[in-house]
């Protein structure tokens, strides 16, 4: 954590800011490693505040040893009137602030603590950009995560009949997942059969899993509050024609658009090379989302695997350290769909599978 600090002191040093306020969950683990609902951070480049209320003193003690502790104490000693405080003993002129985070209100809130003296200072993707690069104890959780991911895959697989519903075959992995030591799911597990394949975030209902139409299963290990993400899709007993064609087409399509991942190359270009192999096998229209997307503390975080407009600015390149999904898709709304996804890690000369689940 303490190297995480000096990172976001840098960018703030690089930026001018002499001090920022986060109040994001995900800032705040990322940054201090409290996993508490409740609080904030503010760090200037000599002092690391930690600010929280009763229910989590001892929680935010014992995990962020290196921020200084500071009680809430509503409606005597709001965050806002806290901030106020220390932002003047700290000598605070201008203070950063998560600008997608803070609502209207918060901010009229904080406005009105401050006064004139400070100046609040919208800012984007601070910490976010820092933690597109994964450190080594983040890689070894995703890794874990993906493993617990494909354990439960495998074990459920084997259980699945014709006359399951998707509601039951997505409550059966979620259980699966608890059983081999997940906090729970990444996200609500996708279980999508036949025509139903042809939306991308099916919502898992009544209709059963049928034979010899495609199923998609989209789930994901938490670990530590770190997520996984897998997708795979099955045909209970003999696939048609069709699934055979499109499911070949979308596994060439991830093939190609991972054989080229390596540090440097833009993030839109990887989309790009899926979506020339998918439109060569005649399914163009059959796509409906970029090919993938960073994974983290949050399921869907950058890097963004995405094609950009023609007059946009050059996507960013990617960097060894990113793990991001690579999840082509074909969804033709008249038959259903084909995805599979699988979570890589960006290594220094290429890239590194951690999904493992059969294809």
């Amino acid at each position: 954590m303490t190297n995480r600090l000096q990172q976001l002191r840098a960018t703030l040093a690089a930026r001018e800011l002499p001090a920022m306020l986060l109040t994001a969950p995900t800032s705040r683990r990322y940054i201090s490693g409290f996993t508490g609902s409740a609080g904030a951070l503010l760090i200037s480049a000599e002092a690391a505040f930690l600010l929280t209320d009763g229910r989590y003193l001892i929680r935010a003690a014992a995990e962020a040893p290196h921020f200084t502790l500071r009680e809430v104490r509503p409606p005597a000693r709001p965050m806002t009137a806290l901030i106020a405080d220390l932002a003047s003993e700290l000598g605070i002129k201008r203070l950063g602030f998560e600008a997608a985070v803070m609502t209207v209100a918060e901010h009229r809130q904080y406005t009105a603590a401050l006064g004139n003296a400070i100046e609040l200072v919208p800012t984007e993707n601070i910490v976010e950009e820092l933690r597109m690069v994964k450190d080594e104890e983040e890689i070894a959780l995703l890794r874990r995560a993906a493993a617990i991911t494909d354990a439960a895959l495998a074990a459920v697989l084997p259980a699945l009949t014709p006359t399951m519903t998707e509601r039951e075959a997505a409550w059966r992995l979620e259980v699966a997942l608890h059983d081999l030591g997940a906090e729970g799911p990444s996200f609500p597990i996708i279980v999508a059969a036949g025509r139903n394949s042809a939306r991308p975030h099916h919502t898992p209902g009544d209709d059963v899993l049928g034979e010899g139409q495609p199923i998609i299963i989209d789930m994901g290990a938490r670990l530590d509050g770190y997520h996984a993400d897998l997708t795979r899709t099955i045909v209970l007993g003999q696939p048609d024609d069709t699934f055979r064609a499109v499911y070949a087409a979308t596994l060439k399509a991830q093939q190609a658009a991972m054989q080229a991942l390596r540090p440097g190359l833009p993030w839109s270009e990887a989309d790009a090379i899926a979506r020339r192999v998918i439109g060569e096998a005649g399914y163009a229209e059959g796509i409906a989302h970029s090919l993938g997307h960073g994974v983290g503390l949050v399921i869907h975080e950058a890097p963004w695997l995405r094609i950009t407009a023609p007059d946009a600015p050059p996507s960013p390149p990617l960097q060894a350290g990113m793990v991001t999904s690579i999840e082509p898709g074909i969804y033709l709304p008249e038959w259903g769909g084909v995805r599979i996804e699988d979570l890589v890690l960006i290594t220094t000369n290429g890239y590194e599978v951690l999904s493992q689940a059969p294809k």
